[in-house]
């Protein structure tokens, strides 16, 4: 996929080019997903689940989530960061935890002057499956059809990371014809 990745930063002036990272935001898991579209066709070229342990302290917990979704908008020259927008469950804790990693991401967002797409759970999966209550598995088997070299390693976290950058590459340029 670098390949692919030389030909878009060669092309630069010949459109807006598109390089969307994708993170469903956690200090323990956060799951990232890198999506570009070239002619008209969605192409997956990273992702994962950034695994921490939760023994970590917070700042340190913190400081490699900073650390790490940098180095990926630099490695594969990202344009656009697409977020879930957080709610506020049971846990008010997990919540201001969050909101640490979302801050850590728009410094990011400043810093390589990218721009920002930010969706809610609902959007995202009435996006990805055409029903705003779907469940994460749906998303999953969905996920797995559009991108069919992608493995589903039972991580909730990745498949809702490439959700969001898939929903920020539409909301910029419409769905691809092609997947």
């Amino acid at each position: 996929m670098v390949d692919v990745l030389a030909a878009f930063v060669a092309n630069r002036g010949f459109g807006r080019v598109m390089i969307v990272l994708g993170v469903d935001p956690g200090v323990i898991a956060a799951g990232y997903a890198v999506i570009s579209v070239h002619n008209n066709r969605a192409m997956l070229l990273d992702y994962g689940t950034l695994k921490q342990r939760s023994a970590l302290p917070l700042y340190e917990r913190v400081s490699r989530l900073h650390e790490f979704f940098n180095e990926k908008i630099e490695t594969w020259h990202v344009t656009d960061l697409a977020l879930e927008t957080p709610f506020l469950g049971k846990n008010a804790q997990n919540f201001l935890k969050l909101g640490y990693v979302r801050g850590v991401l728009y410094v990011s967002v400043h810093r390589h002057r990218l721009m920002l797409h930010e969706f809610s759970p609902r959007e995202v999966k009435r996006a990805i499956t055409g029903y705003g209550a779907a469940q994460k598995d749906q998303l999953a088997r969905v996920i797995t059809r559009l991108f069919p070299g992608f493995t589903f390693d039972g991580r909730y976290d990745t498949t809702d990371a490439i959700s969001l950058a898939l929903c920020g590459l539409w909301h910029s340029t419409g769905p691809p014809k092609r997947l």
